[in-house]
């Protein structure tokens, strides 16, 4: 148990620098369901919609849809998986209050593998987009390195909360290589087997600039 602990101390303590890079930025929210919807033992179907808000809730940002089917091998612990993604983004014009709508379609191949390390659950995620911007397309790579920390071991009457972070980079096809990265921090809950929650914290830093988000996150297989 206290090794558990201080893993997911040292985890957190590792990200504390990366938090602190955007302190001129501003303080968003995101609300996010993640849906996985099993077919059988071989194929699946991914639904996920996340509302990205500029404040608190209600100054959209980004209305994001994003679906697709996945075939699951090695025992389901890997997945590949050709999706397709709606996103409608709200973009403000310079510093004035006026806003701008991008539309954007966009086809994405993804391959996860997931393993365990004791009790923690690590998750890597490879995925290439192809991004229809309006008049625009645009190629782009993300790798997505997550981990899931229970803050009890299985056999001592087993907590439901766990400790999640991720870090996720963005890279480009064309010049401007580097994207964005993402790093997050957060407390999560299991309200049952197939549904659980989280709550944290996320840090978007670009090449000059970044952005902090209060993730609220709802993950559900069926």
């Amino acid at each position: 148990m206290k090794k558990k602990i201080s893993l997911a101390a040292l985890i957190f303590g590792l990200m504390l620098p990366f938090f602190g890079q955007a302190q001129d930025s501003n303080f968003g929210n995101w609300l996010i369901y993640i849906g996985n919807k099993k077919i059988n033992s071989k194929w699946n179907i991914h639904n996920e919609v996340q509302y990205r808000n500029y404040n608190a809730i209600g100054d959209l940002e980004q209305l994001l849809l994003r679906t697709g089917l996945g075939y699951n091998f090695n025992e389901g612990k890997s997945n590949v998986l050709l999706g397709y993604g709606y996103i409608l983004s709200e973009n403000y014009v310079g510093n004035t209050d006026d806003k701008v709508s991008v539309n954007e379609h966009r086809i994405f191949q993804q391959f996860i593998s997931k393993q365990a390390i004791g009790s923690v659950s690590l998750q890597h995620r490879y995925r290439f987009e192809q991004r229809f911007v309006e008049d625009d397309f645009k190629m782009r790579f993300r790798y997505f390195l997550g981990v899931n920390v229970p803050l009890c071991a299985k056999d001592e009457n087993p907590s439901k909360f766990y400790l999640s972070a991720y870090n996720e980079i963005f890279l480009n096809t064309e010049s401007a290589v580097f994207d964005r990265n993402r790093l997050y921090g957060g407390l999560g809950y299991n309200i049952s087997k197939n549904i659980r929650v989280e709550a944290g914290y996320m840090n978007q830093f670009f090449e000059t600039d970044g952005r902090d988000q209060f993730n609220i996150m709802t993950f559900v297989n069926f």
